[in-house]
């Protein structure tokens, strides 16, 4: 017999497995003034389950789960060629340029400061 902890894992694992499609991560190709274009996107799933007992013998457990779908780009499809055009993230470009502005202003701080 199955233990609470188990029955709600293979639950959670079993609701995870119906939303794991390959739609998730390849779109529904759309046709667009003669060309096919197939979004592309990353999925990650978690989940966790735990369960214990009481002083009482008295058991508890729960648990949950997730899912994260980031768009990469798309697949543009014509007759004269197939190519993979990605999705710029913004806020990445943003949050890099301003680590390299701050290790720049620090390293001329460090080598220009006043002896």
């Amino acid at each position: 017999m199955p233990t609470p902890t188990e029955e709600l894992v293979a639950s959670i694992s079993e609701k995870l497995k119906v939303a794991a499609n390959v739609k998730v991560v390849y779109g529904e190709p759309q046709v667009v003034e003669g060309k096919t274009i197939i979004p592309v996107a990353v999925a990650s799933y978690g989940f966790g389950a735990g369960s214990g007992t009481g002083p009482q013998g008295e058991g508890s457990g729960g648990g949950g789960g997730g899912l994260r779908v980031k768009p990469l780009g798309v697949v543009e499809v014509t007759a004269e060629r197939t190519r993979f055009i990605p999705v710029i993230d913004v806020n990445r470009l943003a949050t890099l340029g301003l680590i390299a502005l701050v290790v720049v202003l620090f390293w001329f701080r460090r080598t220009f400061r006043r002896r």
